[in-house]
């Protein structure tokens, strides 16, 4: 692939007329001033870096290249990413690797709750790669997760996000039993998009599992999530937030799909922020808790702030 360094060095029309005809092949949007985040804190950031590795652990503020992840790292709260750092799905949104799964750390969950108590965090989100893999697709890695937390740090709320287990409810059971402040799984698109966003998801799956979690879960309350800018439109928009809550979803978070790398899913349109307002005001209107829709904002931003 020719890469756009290569053509923006010379001034000369050809070049330009080259850069703008690989702008069109790749549907390159120039980024707008508001979703350029202003970068705050890198002292603390890169401290926080250290420290994780220090206990071998992945975060999703790394792995899926999150904007936010210098303010949020600067907060009492960490959303770390169990189960390694390569997923078993091929969402074409999504910047974590595709590569071959390893075998599960049985250290990891002492490593998890370690991390948490030295940090002093009084908020964890707790989340993973997809597991197909597995045959419990992880969910009994997450109950010893939460488990050893629990046990250092009682005081401490937690959130998991999860993915949808393939819908078996033997592993919903399972984590509907657990000492869990907020569960969470996001439904990322709207449902005419799953075939090329989410090729191996499935919609209704994802709204039976979160269903399932607010009728039977022991959670104080039951979030969701999806991105737009991916070429939905304004009524689907709105019958998916209608459908979220028909199926139990209390907490909202609404963001603008940001292209990861030029081998993701191109970037259809930037939402302005009236837009999100906009969004905002309507899933209130239909009966949601909380809402967080910016174009910045991601499913674990400010999760602390939903329990406190």
């Amino acid at each position: 692939m020719l890469r756009v360094s290569s053509i923006i060095d010379g001034k000369t029309k050809s070049n330009l007329k080259r850069l703008a005809e690989l702008m069109e092949k790749e549907k390159i949007i120039r980024l707008p001033e508001w979703l350029k985040p202003k970068i705050r804190g890198l002292g603390r950031l890169h401290e926080m870096k250290k420290k994780l590795r220090g206990y071998g652990l992945h975060t999703v503020c790394e792995s899926a290249k999150c904007p936010n992840i210098a303010e949020c790292f600067s907060r009492p709260t960490v959303t770390v990413m169990i189960m390694g750092n390569q997923c078993t799905r091929a969402c074409t949104f999504c910047a974590v690797s595709k590569e071959a799964v390893e075998p599960l750390d049985p250290d990891e969950p002492r490593r998890v709750a370690r991390m948490a108590r030295e940090l002093g965090l009084k908020h964890l989100v707790i989340t993973s790669v997809t597991r197909d893999d597995l045959s419990d697709g992880g969910v009994r890695h997450f109950l010893k997760c939460i488990e050893a937390v629990k046990i250092q740090s009682p005081a401490m709320t937690i959130e998991i996000l999860t993915p949808d287990f393939k819908g078996d409810e033997s592993c919903l059971a399972l984590l509907a039993d657990s000492p869990i402040d907020v569960f969470n799984h996001n439904v990322e698109t709207v449902p005419r998009l799953y075939e090329s966003v989410r090729p191996q998801a499935d919609f209704q799956r994802s709204c039976k599992v979160l269903k399932y979690m607010s009728d039977n879960g022991g959670a104080k309350i039951v979030k969701s999530g999806f991105m737009v800018g991916l070429g939905e439109t304004e009524t689907e928009i709105t019958q998916l937030q209608k459908t979220l809550f028909d199926n139990g979803v209390q907490a909202l978070t609404i963001g603008q799909y940001m292209r990861p790398s030029l081998k993701n899913r191109p970037v259809f349109r930037y939402v302005h922020p009236e837009e999100f307002e906009d969004y905002r005001q309507a899933a209130l209107k239909i009966g949601f808790k909380f809402v967080a829709s910016a174009p910045l904002v991601r499913s674990s931003y400010m999760a602390d702030k939903l329990i406190s």
